[in-house]
């Protein structure tokens, strides 16, 4: 018996695009052969739809185009190769997510998956029926049970597969990143492989969809649940494994594995691929931005042009009467360390011919944040100008506090196409400037220590509206991430009316959630698809 070399193919598809990806497929199966000499080829959960493909899912030509990608497959997949890989398929009046073995030109066989999440992010069950059976395909002696993502979530999928008589289990993945999601997957591997003994060889796909991210680092773990082999996180590309016959099982070799790294480093590729792939993937020329001299913009700004390069993003200052000189100097200066174009447009003559129009409908009235949001939507109008004519999409720059919260102005600084840090609380803004600083200089270090403000009023601060950061952002993430209660969040040690006015004004502010820009998912319960409550209801927080 023969030892094997299985590769792990580890793609960015475009949801909807299946020539596009059937495409990526037989080239990464091509790759596989000549650089390793693949005997197996593994490609991520419904890779040649993209995950998730939601609604697409229901379009009447879906399974006409996939009959054609699995011929074209057939027909122009390197020989003597076992590729398997993930799509949809309607088979009996009923839509699977299958996993298809695919060998010399011919399909052997599929597999449909059997758990089917159905929170968080995840809306399987809409659309999909459940599948009970094993499969186990042999290839050059070896017998490989076939799992798709949440199968290794449960406990049956990877014990039937074992009683079929798998020696090796191989599980397909679209597995969307959320900080600690690594760690998680790897402790979730050791376990199920323990638990079967056998070995797992898990393929996950990559790139930004959406608000959802995917990180990749597929691995292979032995049937001790120990690491054996890694591929990169935030990086296309083939990696093998390399399997050996000994004492009756298949023993993965150690190989290349993935050095840990810093949360802040992995939650900041996050940001990076999301922003990236949502610009590359909707056809956009680059971002335009505002650039404030505060901290958001100024991380906005770098993640922009670490995602797109400097020549595709444009920053924007645009100064009012309260917008302090140290600003001014701020954003001109990291626009000139970033290399980005930069211009100034003063909004003085908008605001005062708005306030003017205005005059007599306000007759009577004291000035309250209707002059302060006046400000930022003259902001916003300058910033879709310059989206429609020079095709750039404006980038938001509102963090994930602010957003909880309601810190922002509807049709003004939330007037955009998509928000790299919509999901990252304040204390994290901090962070990640602070980390990003050290690869290379890109944030003013002013920008970092100057006390926020939205620079809306006369000497205006965050800490005039809102608790300090540590205290909301504590309180934030108890509240939308635990779904603890005011009271028991009170009992955690907080102040009273800290967590009652934070809690109120987090449920208050859902229609203006509703309204946001899309931004890329990062944090184990987002806004957006994750986190879904009605705008419209009479809950009164407490126990």
């Amino acid at each position: 018996m023969q030892d094997l070399t299985l590769v792990m193919a580890q793609l960015d598809p475009l949801v909807g695009d299946i020539p596009g990806n059937t495409d990526r497929a037989i080239e990464a199966v091509r790759e596989a052969r000549i650089e390793h000499g693949a005997d197996i080829v593994v490609l991520p959960e419904l890779c040649l739809t993209g995950y998730p493909p939601e609604d697409l899912l229901l379009r009447p030509s879906m399974e006409s185009r996939l009959r054609e990608a699995r011929a074209r497959m057939a027909a122009k997949v390197v020989r003597d190769v076992l590729v398997i890989v993930g799509y949809p398929g309607r088979r009996e009046g009923q839509l699977w997510n299958l996993a298809g073995a695919l060998f010399d030109g011919e399909w052997l066989g599929e597999y449909a998956k059997q758990a089917l999440p159905n929170y968080e992010v995840f809306d399987e069950q809409r659309y999909f029926a459940r599948g009970s059976e094993p499969l186990v395909i042999e290839h050059r002696g070896a017998k490989l049970g076939l799992l798709i993502c949440e199968d290794l979530w449960e406990e049956a999928p990877a014990r039937l597969a074992k009683e079929a008589g798998a020696e090796i289990l191989i599980s397909l993945n679209a597995s969307p990143f959320h900080q600690d999601k690594p760690a998680e997957r790897l402790r979730l591997l050791e376990e199920r492989a323990a638990a079967v003994s056998l070995p797992i060889v898990y393929v996950n796909q990559i790139g930004g969809q959406d608000e959802l991210v995917f990180d990749g680092g597929s691995a292979c773990v032995d049937a001790s649940g120990e690491l054996c082999v890694q591929a990169p996180h935030w990086a296309v590309g083939v990696m093998p494994v390399q399997f050996i016959h000994r004492q009756g099982g298949w023993v993965p070799q150690a190989g290349e594995t993935e050095p840990d790294v810093e949360p802040e480093e992995n939650l900041y590729c996050a940001l990076v691929t999301g922003l990236r792939d949502y610009v590359n993937k909707s056809g956009f020329e680059g971002v335009v931005l505002g650039l404030s001299g505060g901290i958001d913009s100024a991380l906005s700004l770098a993640i922009a042009v670490d995602a797109l390069g400097p020549q595709r993003v444009q920053a924007v200052m645009m100064p009012y009467h309260y917008t302090a000189d140290i600003s001014r100097q701020d954003a001109a200066e990291q626009a000139d360390m970033l290399g980005v174009h930069y211009e100034v447009m003063p909004i003085e003559p908008m605001v005062e011919a708005f306030m003017e129009t205005l005059s007599g409908a306000f007759e009577g009235t004291t000035r309250d944040t209707t002059e302060e949001n006046l400000q930022s939507r003259c902001r916003g109008v300058l910033l879709m100008a310059i989206s429609n004519k020079k095709g750039l999409m404006v980038l938001t720059t509102g963090n994930k506090s602010e957003m909880a919260v309601g810190y922002s102005t509807l049709y003004g600084d939330m007037v955009g196409g998509y928000n790299a840090i919509k999901d990252v609380y304040k204390t994290w803004v901090y962070r990640l400037a602070r980390w990003r600083n050290t690869q290379s200089p890109a944030i003013p270090e002013r920008v970092i220590e100057r006390p926020p403000s939205a620079e809306l009023a006369p000497d205006q601060k965050d800490s005039d509206s809102l608790p300090d950061y540590d205290t909301l952002d504590a309180i934030l993430v108890r509240y939308i991430e635990g779904d603890m209660s005011a009271e028991a969040i009170i009992e955690a040690g907080f102040d009273r009316d800290d967590v009652y006015r934070v809690v109120k004004l987090v449920d208050r502010c859902e229609y203006k959630r509703r309204q946001a820009p899309v931004g890329v998912r990062v944090t184990r319960r987002g806004f957006g698809r994750d986190r879904r409550y009605p705008i419209v209801n009479g809950w009164q927080p407490g126990e």
